[in-house]
């Protein structure tokens, strides 16, 4: 039986999982891993007042968040490996019109 994560344990890899989100270079993966992470994390947290009826649960929710990290840095990675060009949206210092 593992030990509950604590509060600040959670907060850690909460930001470490926006950190690895926000390194994606494309703006669509980008954006869809920042707003999965705080919906995930969002329910974790909740989860946790309610935690003393199981506390395994948020144990093994610990447990997956770790690994979805993992594959998150990865995947970061890979996409810097064979990111395109910045999408319009993405430019930064352009002045409306002068497109």
């Amino acid at each position: 039986m593992s030990t509950q994560p604590t509060r600040k344990a959670l907060l850690g890899l909460y930001g470490a999982t926006l950190r690895a989100a926000r390194s994606f270079k494309s703006y669509n993966f980008r954006n869809y891993f920042l707003q999965r992470t705080k919906d995930n994390f969002r329910t974790l947290l909740a989860s946790i007042p309610n935690a003393e009826n199981d506390p395994d649960k948020v144990s093994r929710a610990y447990e997956l968040a770790v690994g979805e990290l993992a594959v998150l840095k990865r995947s970061a990675i890979v996409n810097h490996l064979y990111a395109g060009p910045p999408l319009p949206i993405e430019r930064q210092g352009v002045a409306k019109g002068n497109v």
